[in-house]
């Protein structure tokens, strides 16, 4: 029987991305120090917005990506969605201390579905 999941995004940089991709695509990095919780977001128009204003103009790589994941439900209901901004903009707040158990609870790859900077757009 294939368990319920659910759809996630998450945007990511240059530096992070490399970081799931020396994963083989099946997990998150660890947060880094000061970095307390882990977001991933409900919605793919929420993720476009951080990966194209945050991730691809104020980091050092210049570029933003939309990772797309499904997250088994069963772990995912020990958390609500925050909404922070308008209905759109909705996530969930998993501690750091559980990414790891997160990781565990996602189905599949982690696909990248979205980059921007320097002139890109997907």
């Amino acid at each position: 029987m294939k368990p319920q999941t659910n759809v996630l995004f998450r945007p990511v940089g240059q530096e992070e991305l490399e970081l799931i991709r020396s994963s083989g695509f099946k997990e998150f990095p660890p947060r880094l120090a000061g970095q307390a919780i882990f977001y991933p977001v409900i919605n793919e128009e929420y993720a476009r917005q951080i990966a194209e204003q945050w991730n691809a103009k104020r980091t050092a790589s210049g570029r933003g990506y939309v990772t797309h994941f499904q997250v088994r439900k069963q772990f995912l209901d020990n958390y609500e969605v925050k909404t922070v901004g308008s209905s759109i903009h909705q996530e969930y707040w998993i501690p750091a201390a559980a990414l790891v158990e997160c990781n565990r609870n996602i189905v599949g790859q982690i696909e990248v579905i979205a980059e921007f900077g320097d002139q890109v757009n997907v």
